[in-house]
C-alpha cells in the first residue's frame, strides 16, 4: 500500500521541507557539508539551506499556553481529544518556528487502546492496574481494534491541515520501553523484572514483544496514513540493556514494528536514551535517522555508526537553564559535529525541561536557521 494521493509528502507540501530533506539524505546520498565550524556567523548548511530543528517535549509542559489549556483535563484524556491534541502539537511550532510539529501524544496511548489499564499519576508516571509478569498474563492481551484509533488519526488529519508545509512527525514508543512498563507496572529505574522475565521465561517474552510491537506499529501506521510525514520510534529504557541482550531480545521486535510502516516510505527515526552503545544495532532494525542523546558527541557517534547515517541531536538540556554565551557555544559545537554526518537535524539529547524559557528555545530556533 502506498501513501494517499492528498498525502503531504505526495502531494509536494513536506516533501522538499528542510526536515524532510534531511531525514532522507542518507538515501540520498548528500555528502558532508565541508563548511562547517563552531566560529561565530551563520549555521547553514548546503545541504538543507539551514540546519533544521525541532525539540523533544516542544508541546507540552514548558509553554504557558499549553498549561492554560490542559487545566483541569488528565494527560490521557487530553492525548484522546482530537482538537485538544492537535492545538497543542500546533502552539511550538506558531510560537518557535521550529521545522517540523510531533504529534502530541504519550508513550502508553496505544496499551490503553488496545484495553489495558492505564493512568499516568501526576509525578509518578504511568501506572498499570494490572502487571503483565506470566504466559497467562500475556495470552490475557489483545490487538488494538482499528476503530479505536479514530481520535489519533483525527487529531492527526487536524494538525496537518494546519501546518501546510511543516512536517509533522509521527510518535510512538518501541515495544521494549511498552513491555517494560507492563512487566514493571510503571516506571523503573533499571528495568530489573523486564531484564530478568527475557531471561528466565524467553517465550513470554517474545509473545508479549510480539504483541507489543504489533500495537504499537499499527499506532504509528495509523499516523503516518493520516498525513504524518516521518516517524519516530521512542526507546526510553533501551539503555539498560547490553548490546548482546538488545540484539538478541529487543532488536526483532523494533523491526516488527517498523515493518508496519515500512511499505509506506516515510523517513523513520530511532531514538533512545543512554544508547549510545547500541546505535547502530538501533539503526539496523529499520531507521533512516538515528536520534543521539547528549551523553555522546555526535562525531562519536557519526563514527560509531560508519559515517553514513543521518543523525539526531543533541544538545543537553541542562544548559537550556545556562546563560546564553555557553549555550550558544554549545549549540554551535552540537551543529559542528553534526556536519560530520550525511545530514543531521537539531534536536535535544532528550526532551525539553518543564522549567525551561519558552524564549530560549525560540533564540535556538534562530541560531540554527542563521538568523543570530
Amino acid at each position: 500500500m502506498n501513501l494517499p494521493q492528498n498525502h503531504p509528502l505526495i502531494d509536494g507540501r513536506t516533501a522538499g521541507s528542510a526536515l524532510v530533506r534531511a531525514f532522507r539524505a542518507g538515501r540520498d546520498g548528500h555528502s558532508r557539508d565541508e563548511g562547517h565550524t563552531a566560529s561565530a556567523g551563520p549555521v547553514t548548511t548546503s545541504r538543507t539551506g539551514h540546519v533544521p530543528v525541532w525539540f523533544m517535549r516542544q508541546a507540552g509542559r514548558s509553554l504557558p499556553e499549553y498549561r492554560a489549556l490542559r487545566e483541569g483535563t488528565a494527560m490521557l484524556d487530553a492525548c484522546l481529544d482530537p482538537a485538544m491534541a492537535s492545538e497543542i502539537t500546533l502552539q511550538p511550532v506558531r510560537r518557535h518556528g521550529v521545522d517540523a510539529g510531533i504529534f502530541f501524544s504519550d508513550i502508553v496511548v496505544p496499551l490503553l487502546l488496545a484495553g489495558v489499564d492505564v493512568d499516568i499519576v501526576p509525578g509518578t508516571g504511568p501506572v498499570f492496574a494490572d502487571p503483565v509478569r506470566t504466559a497467562a498474563d500475556v495470552a490475557r492481551l489483545r490487538p488494538i481494534d482499528p476503530a479505536a484509533l479514530a481520535p489519533i488519526t483525527e487529531g492527526v488529519a487536524r494538525t496537518v491541515a494546519e501546518l501546510g508545509q511543516t512536517p509533522l512527525i509521527g510518535f510512538a514508543g518501541a515495544p521494549f520501553t511498552l513491555a517494560s512498563y507492563l512487566v514493571e507496572g510503571g516506571p523503573s529505574k533499571d528495568q530489573l523484572r523486564a531484564r530478568t522475565l527475557m531471561h528466565a521465561e524467553p517465550e513470554t517474552w517474545q509473545a508479549l514483544m510480539d504483541w507489543a510491537a504489533d500495537v504499537t506499529g499499527a499506532f504509528l501506521r495509523a499516523q503516518v496514513l493520516a498525513g504524518t510525514s516521518a516517524a519516530q520510534l521512542f526507546d526510553s529504557w533501551a539503555g539498560s540493556l547490553s548490546l548482546a541482550d538488545y540484539e538478541a531480545y529487543v532488536a526483532p521486535a523494533s523491526r516488527r514494528a517498523l515493518t508496519h510502516v515500512a511499505d509506506l516510505d516515510v523517513p523513520v527515526v530511532h531514538f533512545g536514551t543512554g544508547t549510545g552503545e547500541l546505535l547502530a544495532a538501533m539503526r539496523d532494525v529499520g531507521a533512516d535517522v538515528v536520534g543521539v542523546d547528549h551523553r555522546i558527541g555526535l562525531a562519536e557517534a557519526n563514527r560509531r555508526l560508519g559515517g553514513t547515517t543521518v543523525v539526531q541531536g543533541n544538545i543537553d538540556p541542562a544548559l537550556l537553564g545556562a546563560p546564553w554565551p555557553a549555550l550558544e557555544a554549545h549549540v554551535r559545537e552540537v551543529i559542528a559535529q553534526g556536519s560530520e554526518a550525511p545530514g543531521h537535524v537539531l534536536n535535544l539529547g532528550h526532551g525539553v525541561p518543564p522549567t525551561t524559557d519558552p524564549e530560549v528555545l525560540t533564540r535556538i530556533v534562530r541560531l540554527a536557521h542563521g538568523e543570530l
